[in-house]
């Protein structure tokens, strides 16, 4: 029998993609972050702001005694920031951090569903010229509905990315 680490090794990069999403909008465009990094969603709430922080990192929360940061995804990406509706809510992450797993709150315009994605379903992300943003992007998925782009959350907000400043990511 072959070993697990034997295994994952032969997996295609497709295979490795396979899983559940929680599938979401950000200025009209759909995305998904693989649902075992989402420890939960919750509604807008006052957000503390940090003096000198990227424009992205919109500032911290207090969500049961704990402080997170809070990220506006649609800044991340250098996009304008939207207009806030009783749609848009905050999904909270665990990213890599320094020396264990830290959560962060990411802005989003939505959430629509949790979707498993198969195999099949999943496009290597295009070369774009070596952009940066192709970094964060785990792969494309396809459905009727159209294209999602898988994000991964890790290379996104991981504790190294979050603080690097506003050129990382356009």
């Amino acid at each position: 029998m072959e070993s697990m680490e034997t295994a994952v090794q032969g997996m295609s990069p497709a295979a490795e993609r396979e899983g559940k999403y929680l599938a979401f909008a950000l200025a009209g465009e759909e995305y998904g972050i693989g649902i075992r990094k989402v420890k939960e969603i919750i509604g807008m709430m006052n957000v503390t702001g940090i003096p000198r922080a990227p424009s992205y990192l919109k500032g911290v929360i207090n969500l049961r005694g704990k402080v997170i940061p809070v990220v506006e995804l649609r800044l991340r990406f250098g996009l304008e920031e939207g207009v806030r509706t009783d749609r848009n809510c905050i999904i909270v992450v665990e990213v890599a951090g320094v020396e264990s797993q830290m959560p962060v709150g990411v802005i989003v315009d939505s959430v629509s569903e949790v979707l498993h994605i198969r195999e099949g379903e999943v496009e290597p992300t295009p070369d774009l010229g070596g952009s940066a943003y192709t970094r964060y992007i785990l792969g494309m998925a396809k459905s009727e509905s159209g294209v999602k782009i898988l994000l991964d959350i890790d290379r996104l907000l991981g504790s190294a990315d979050l603080m690097a400043g506003e050129r990382s990511c356009h």
